[in-house]
């Protein structure tokens, strides 16, 4: 019943190899059609060429297994309430009916605007020397304030930080100022392309009358028509939460909290409408009970990522503080709470004889250490954090699952 251990691959492109994946003790691979433009159709025929490309080496290694799609990427035409989201949306319905009927059946998605997760330094030095990814909400507000220069940004800063974040950038070199710009508008994971200052503001703008409201509504729309397809198909469909999980950019984010994922949860009360429980997003803010959302959760939790961050200066109401990627069992998640609910979820499935008893769980967010130091990998996907990860949650799972048995 142990979970199901998987690692995330971005394709024939990713320096992290199919074989890396196998020999890290993976049975599962978590991927992608990265090269389909967001809103189109997946295939059959493409769903079926990634699916033979992963399973290519089965015949002579460890077999692999498509486990789970992230992303399912949702057209921002869907987010933004737009007429056009009508064609996206039945797009993105046949696509979960491709999927289906390919044998893949756990697909990730996210809901949040224009960004996927935002970091300021993608390798910040950790004491051992290893490289992890952090974030500062004055490096992010030199940003915003000085090099975006985004209409009303002002007011989404204290004084303070507004006053800093100007001191700051006065003293950047123009490298410095590059390096930040490319780190905040580095486009999705697994792409090497990043927005222009010019496009990116042209995309909030499109935002502009879109709050906190507008956007939820347009979630449970999406949710309401493609999950009950997803349920008909048996596939399940898990949103992963806001990383960071507040408001950026005068952007909204609507999956950031309990509150937040239960008014999801509600807006569509089918199985195949759930969550991607990923420890190190909804870790970021101290109001979120992590042990205790599994539990309240836990038939909805189809995916999960297992990492934390470490809280360097504590957030306040309505913005993040500093945090980075901390060792998958330091940080600020409490991950052997994490692990003995997730632990005890399976057991429940497994008695009671519903949903998948061995969750997909992928490490997440690894440092970049040894010889990945000298090497080009995704910001957090490199081979060698991940696997000291998985090692150190497997060893976790093992011990809690042989202490629970033995308590028996």
């Amino acid at each position: 019943m142990s979970m199901l251990q998987t690692m995330r691959w971005f394709g024939p492109n990713d320096p992290v190899s199919l074989m890396d994946i196998r020999q890290a003790g993976c049975t599962g691979v978590v991927t992608a059609l990265h090269q389909i433009p967001v809103g189109d159709l997946w295939t059959t025929e493409a769903i079926e060429e990634r699916k033979q490309l992963v399973e290519a080496g089965n015949r002579t290694y460890s077999p692999l297994h498509w486990a789970v799609v992230e992303s399912l990427p949702v057209h921002e035409d869907i987010k933004k309430g737009r007429p056009t989201r009508a064609t996206y949306i039945e797009n993105y319905k046949q696509s979960i009916r491709n999927l289906a009927a390919c044998g893949i059946r756990t697909v990730c998605y996210n809901f949040m605007p224009v960004l996927d997760w935002s970091r300021t330094n993608l390798t910040y030095e950790m004491p051992d020397g290893s490289r992890a990814l952090r974030f500062v909400w004055e490096d992010f507000a030199v940003f915003d304030l000085c090099i975006l220069k985004r209409p009303g940004a002002e007011a989404d800063y204290d004084p303070e930080i507004r006053t800093s974040a100007r001191q700051k950038f006065s003293q950047m070199t123009p490298e410095a100022i590059q390096t930040l710009s490319n780190i905040v508008l580095l486009g999705l994971p697994g792409s090497e392309e990043a927005f222009t200052l010019d496009t990116f503001q042209g995309l909030l703008n499109e935002y502009t009358t879109i709050g906190d409201a507008e956007l939820r509504q347009n979630l449970y729309e999406f949710i309401q028509q493609v999950a009950p397809v997803a349920q008909e198909v048996g596939v399940n469909l898990c949103i992963h939460p806001d990383d960071p999980p507040y408001p950026l950019l005068g952007l909204p984010r609507v999956v950031s909290t309990e509150a937040d994922l239960a008014q999801l949860m509600a807006a569509s009360d089918v199985t195949a409408n759930g969550i991607t429980f990923c420890t190190g997003s909804l870790g970021i803010r101290s109001d979120n009970d992590l042990p205790g959302m599994i539990q309240r959760f836990g038939e909805r939790i189809h995916f999960i990522h297992l990492r934390t961050t470490k809280r360097e200066v504590a957030e306040v109401p309505g913005r993040p503080g500093i945090f980075h990627e901390a060792d998958h069992l330091a940080g600020d998640v409490d991950m052997y709470a994490v692990v003995k609910a997730i632990v005890l979820e399976q057991k429940r499935r497994e008695k009671v004889g519903v949903g998948e008893t061995s969750i997909p769980m992928r490490p997440d967010h690894g440092h970049q250490m040894l010889d990945d130091l000298h090497k080009k990998t995704y910001p957090g996907y490199s081979a060698i954090g991940r696997l000291r990860g998985l090692a150190e949650l497997r060893g976790l799972e093992m011990g809690i699952e042989r202490s629970l048995e033995e308590n028996k």
